[in-house]
């Protein structure tokens, strides 16, 4: 199953348990392959710099640059589809070209805005919790 993770649940995933990092932690295994893009890496490190996480990060003994490494290590990079404007918010229709340039089978996000695109082009934008339900129900990949 080929997935894109919007930048709220990569957030919520490096830095707190819960579904977003159950989530996170299923790359990599027989299920699921991550995609990302350097629009989202670089979203992603904004995100990681501000002040109001600061104190989290710290507090995990790592650096906000090690949290974005450790996560571009774990998805592909693609270039994002240009498109047509999808989203409610302009800014999230990266995300949609990501995940369109990945051939996803899931855009996750919890950005409700986003979630009510519900489809594009045969992507579906799901929760976090319906990720994790359809990655526990998809076949394992046979590896050579």
């Amino acid at each position: 199953m080929r997935l894109v993770l919007d930048t709220n649940v990569v957030v919520s995933a490096l830095l707190w348990k819960g579904t977003p990092r159950l989530l996170l932690r299923t790359s990599g295994a027989e299920r699921v392959d991550l995609f990302t893009s350097d629009k989202l890496l670089a979203e992603l490190a904004d995100v990681l710099s501000r002040n109001k996480l600061k104190k989290r990060i710290v507090g995990l003994g790592i650096s906000s640059t090690e949290l974005l490494d450790t996560y571009a290590r774990q998805a592909a990079i693609v270039e994002p589809t240009d498109l047509p404007r999808i989203a409610p918010d302009p800014d999230d229709d990266v995300v949609i070209g990501t995940a369109l340039a990945a051939k996803a089978d899931l855009l996750v996000t919890g950005d409700r805005p986003l979630l009510s695109v519900a489809n594009y082009q045969g992507v579906r934008f799901v929760s976090v919790r319906d990720a994790l339900d359809e990655v526990s129900r998809a076949p394992s990949r046979d590896i050579a």
